[in-house]
């Protein structure tokens, strides 16, 4: 009976490990595959057939980048900027207002939690929002990038509902002790509850460096402000139009790019930075497990 327990645990593990094989390759291969043809030649990319390993090496798509526009450098740093900023600013602000709202005895708890989640039914609208900016002097300043996001309600609803369901005794124990908020907070809410806090710094720090809207809407007459996301955006739109206009004058001409490798060399410019991020934050998911309660 245990040696055929033994064998189907056995067939069990191997098939849950080949699925999940399946699974990391299904989810990967396709930004393996945008930088097989950012770095093949382009006009070969155009014929397909594509998989493991560029046919033609060619770094033109990315020399076409990078070649000639000098803010490059300067937007990619502003991006990082606003990135790491907005980021810690967020977290911090998400994870006090989340321990406040946890206390039963604070008397506009209920009141602020009703309220966070209508706001995340009912926008104003980019008008209303523009104004708003503007007469708050946030226009074409670096503010704009992270007064507006410094609160995220469904982060906070997602730490407040981790928090509701820590032991309440740790935290008794500690007020009985003499504790403050600041001190329970600091020493025993926040060591336990960094693995969701890791999880919405991947949230916020995605959604931070991936942004171009608001620097498009907010932020276009302050070419200081520049991020790496919008001066790649300008660069497709550039590019492509003069690829379609050469192909009108000359529909026999060669170019070393074509909108296919410029695309998928920006993804891979613009991604694999923030994908650097992942390693260092992952660790924080068990090591917030086990902190707090155990640690003294």
């Amino acid at each position: 009976m245990r040696r055929g327990l033994g064998r189907t645990a056995s067939g069990f593990d191997l098939f849950a490990a080949a699925f999940m094989l399946l699974v990391a390759f299904v989810t990967f291969y396709p930004f393996w595959n945008l930088g097989v043809i950012s770095l093949n030649d382009a006009q070969d990319s155009m014929r397909g057939g594509l998989t493991f390993w560029p046919r033609l090496f060619s770094a033109a798509s990315y020399e076409s980048i990078l070649h000639g526009n000098a803010d490059i450098l300067g937007a990619m740093g502003m991006s990082l900027r606003r990135t790491v900023l907005g980021t810690v600013l967020n977290v911090s602000v998400t994870a006090w207002l989340a321990y406040v709202l946890s206390r039963k005895e604070f008397v506009l708890r209920k009141f602020l939690t009703r309220y966070l989640v209508v706001t995340m039914y009912i926008s104003a609208g980019l008008i209303p929002v523009y104004l708003l900016y503007r007469n708050l002097g946030l226009l074409n300043s670096f503010a704009v990038y992270v007064a507006p996001h410094l609160l995220s309600a469904y982060n906070v609803i997602l730490v407040l509902t981790y928090i509701g369901g820590l032991p309440a005794s740790l935290i008794e124990a500690a007020q009985i002790d003499g504790a403050g908020y600041g001190r329970v907070f600091a020493r025993i809410v926040l060591p336990l509850i960094l693995p969701v806090l890791a999880t919405i710094t991947l949230f916020i720090a995605v959604w931070q460096w991936s942004q171009w809207q608001d620097t498009y809407f907010f932020a276009s007459r302050n070419k200081a402000l520049s991020t790496l996301q919008f001066e790649m955006m300008k660069i497709i739109t550039s590019n492509t139009a003069q690829l379609t206009e050469q192909q009108k004058r000359d529909p026999n001409a060669r170019s070393a790019v074509t909108s296919q490798s410029l695309q998928a060399a920006m993804v891979m410019i613009a991604t694999l930075p923030i994908l650097m991020v992942y390693p260092f934050v992952q660790k924080y998911f068990i090591k917030g497990m086990t902190l707090g309660s155990v640690k003294e």
